[in-house]
């Protein structure tokens, strides 16, 4: 099961870059999870940090760390959740 876990959230994570890079956007993906953020978009005007979530909104603690978390006012920090059959994100703004 967790490796269906896994694979479903790369795929969101593919997912949102290509959602993006559509919107002009230079995206770069954190490695194995590690950081605060999986997706970085660089962008002409401003820097988007986004985490991605598969149906749900991360959970109090992680979003806690997200909105604490420090950086440029030129950075937009958002979540984007995909829910099962849905072709676009719902987008959360931190």
């Amino acid at each position: 099961m967790a490796i269906k876990a896994k694979a479903k959230g790369s795929r969101n994570e593919r997912k949102s870059i290509a959602y993006l890079e559509a919107k002009g956007y230079q995206c770069t993906k954190s490695g194995g999870s590690l950081g605060a953020w999986d997706i970085i978009g660089l962008g002409r005007e401003d820097i988007i940090l986004c985490q991605v979530k598969s149906n749900s909104l991360p959970r109090k603690r992680e979003m806690e760390t997200l909105r604490n978390f420090i950086c440029s006012p030129y950075c937009k920090k958002v979540v984007h959740v995909w829910k099962d059959g849905i072709s676009i994100p719902f987008i959360k703004i931190i």
